[in-house]
């Protein structure tokens, strides 16, 4: 019984245009695998693909022109004008008008998503100093994504083969981490880290680990004192709810031992905690996707890369990988409409 033969539109906000954004998408893009299980649909301009096209000499990118997602091509690569004039493009050079067109990218797409036009959204890099405003602040895809479908909470969840890890806090200054380390944070990070972990990656009973926050985990005290007070008693209180948590492990000598090969996911206190050994680990093929939400979101796990842009010489890698956990988590959110 085969319902639903249209295979879901995954949408790609294309960042900023004088990034790697557009070349990483266009090569990711054709991976012969593309067409198979989903129609993808760039929220663009015309003339940036067809610049970047010539620019980088890859004569086998074709895509269909849409006007709206009444006329989407199955089988094709669909672009849609997000603007009526293409910004200049001039690769490598932050300009505010490519600020503006990522946003307005951003926003299009993200109104797509909400709406159910599309399935998934995949975000390519942007650069914040040209899209945050005095008047919109913007810290970053994540929180942008979370507000706009209001959401009340979401968890920033780096994923690659070998490894997931989530962070209790994200993108805030180092020194106002501890203060956001709460004990009522960590448990609610941890249950949307193992709710996900059963809902979108397909895992029946995961298992979590939970970093500490101090060097050593705090060594009994001796080092700080957040693991005694506040990390230790929000593990309690998840395993007294028969959550499968473990912890809190020093980060150091986790990652160095390879403990988390024994687990389904990390949580880990701060950004650079939990990005430093997955970039180390995964960078070219990383993938950073927001947990949580009511709608499926990824991205690279890579900025702008302004130093090699145009240059024909951008890793897609972690942009293919963006796109086909895309793709496998709303396989696996619509099991019945596998389509072979």
């Amino acid at each position: 019984m085969n319902h639903r033969k249209i295979k879901p539109i995954i949408g790609i906000s294309i960042g900023d245009l004088n990034g790697i954004g557009v070349e990483v998408t266009m090569k990711a893009l054709l991976d012969n695998r593309t067409y198979k299980t989903f129609t993808p649909l760039i929220y663009a301009h015309g003339k940036a693909l067809t610049f970047y096209r010539k620019q980088l000499e890859l004569e086998d990118f074709n895509f269909a022109q849409i006007r709206n997602l009444d006329e989407i091509q199955h089988k094709r690569i669909n672009v849609i004008n997000i603007t009526e004039e293409c910004p200049e493009i001039i690769p490598g050079v932050e300009t505010q008008e490519a600020g503006k067109f990522a946003l307005k990218s951003l926003e299009t797409a993200v109104q797509d998503l909400k709406e159910g036009k599309i399935q998934a959204l995949v975000t390519a890099p942007l650069n914040k100093n040209n899209v945050n405003t005095p008047e919109l602040p913007f810290v970053g895809h994540t929180e942008y994504i979370t507000n706009a479908v209001d959401a009340k909470d979401s968890l920033m969840l780096m994923v690659s083969e070998q490894l997931r890890v989530g962070l209790v806090t994200g993108h805030v200054p180092l020194s106002k981490v501890p203060e956001n380390v709460t004990q009522e944070r960590i448990v609610r990070k941890a249950k949307i880290l193992l709710e996900t972990l059963k809902k979108d990656f397909g895992i029946t009973k995961p298992k979590v680990a939970i970093l500490g926050l101090n060097p050593h985990a705090g060594e009994d005290g001796l080092l700080g004192e957040e693991e005694e007070q506040i990390i230790k008693p929000a593990i309690h209180s998840l395993k007294d709810q028969n959550k499968m948590v473990f912890g809190p492990y020093p980060a150091d000598g986790f990652f160095g031992m390879a403990h988390q090969t024994k687990f389904d996911g990390v949580l880990a206190m701060y950004h650079d905690q939990g990005l430093v050994p997955f970039k180390s680990m995964a960078f070219s093929t990383g993938v950073n996707f927001t947990a949580g939400l009511p709608v499926i979101r990824t991205s690279p796990d890579h900025g702008t890369a302004y130093n090699i842009a145009g240059k024909n010489i951008a890793d897609e890698g972690s942009m293919r990988a963006a796109i086909f956990l895309a793709a496998d988590i709303i396989q696996q959110h619509n099991p019945q409409d596998s389509d072979d």
